[in-house]
């Protein structure tokens, strides 16, 4: 299996796994990839960081320093990682969205419906609203990481 940084012409970057580089041609080729954001088909590779694996050397050194957890449960250090690059890669996002406040769910569904040009925003909803978005079929998620509203921002 292989992993690749995906991008479509609505700049929305994203990620897939295949069995193949070739797997991948194929699919995009049939139009059988889109992006979950907006659903463009025009999908291609984004430039994305090798991912490395540790020497063979440092493996053993590696592992005797912090033993793997027996139950099957996620180390503390790794929560703490997995953690801080979701909170680096929501704080590198949030500049390229636009703060929508509590008319969250009108302006998602505003921009569903073709009432209102797509782009990225952020805002509040109740769960009742996040829930009617969801029952509707528009995307919406949580952010993961609390933000403070500018309007209460010092």
């Amino acid at each position: 299996m292989i992993v690749f940084d995906l991008r479509c012409t609505g700049d929305h970057r994203f990620e897939a796994w295949f069995a193949s580089g070739e797997s991948f041609a194929d699919q995009q080729a049939r139009g059988l990839i889109a992006c979950p954001v907006c659903g463009d088909i025009d999908v291609r590779k984004a430039v994305m960081a090798p991912r490395i694996g540790a020497k063979s050397n440092q493996l053993a050194s590696a592992t005797a320093a912090a033993p793997a957890p027996t139950s099957g449960e996620p180390t503390p250090e790794l929560v703490r990682k997995v953690l801080a690059e979701i909170a680096a890669k929501q704080a590198e996002m949030l500049p390229h969205s636009r703060w929508v406040g509590r008319d969250f769910a009108d302006a998602a569904r505003a921009m569903h419906e073709g009432r209102a040009a797509e782009d990225m925003i952020h805002g509040q909803a109740s769960p009742d609203e996040a829930q009617a978005l969801r029952d509707d079929g528009i995307a919406a998620m949580p952010l993961l990481v609390p933000i403070v509203p500018p309007e209460a921002a010092n």
